[in-house]
């Protein structure tokens, strides 16, 4: 009998693909945009606030209130006309939200804790 040409996948062969990659074509993930963002640094760019490949990155699911969402959505695209070199939303919440931690980290004098307290 003669082999088949169509050879059925592996479905549980342990090989996933880079969804980044699949989006944007191979190449343009890693260390090359890795590259890329921080040869901007000097120019005033916003780097992204998560280092690393999209493999370390995860979808937030939660709530923002539609004023903030429009409020948030207005900023970033007068950032991009401004010519300010921010790659994506998702790097300038990245960024607010480690100022916000960051500013947590200092307790008593946190002026984000001194709003919730002051709610």
């Amino acid at each position: 009998m003669a082999a088949s040409k169509n050879k059925t996948p592996d479905f549980f062969k342990d090989e996933s693909f880079d969804p980044m990659d699949v989006a944007t074509g191979p190449g343009r993930t890693g260390q090359d945009s890795e590259k890329s963002i921080h040869s901007d640094a000097g120019k005033g760019a916003i780097p992204k606030a998560g280092v690393g490949h999209a493999a370390n990155k995860k979808k937030a699911g939660f709530y923002i209130s539609v004023d903030l969402l429009e409020r948030f959505s207005r900023k970033f695209y007068e950032m991009k006309l401004a010519g300010v070199a921010i790659e994506n939303k998702s790097a300038l919440l990245e960024l607010a939200l480690s100022f916000a931690l960051d500013d947590l980290d200092k307790g008593p004098k946190s002026r984000v804790l001194e709003v919730i307290e002051a709610q």
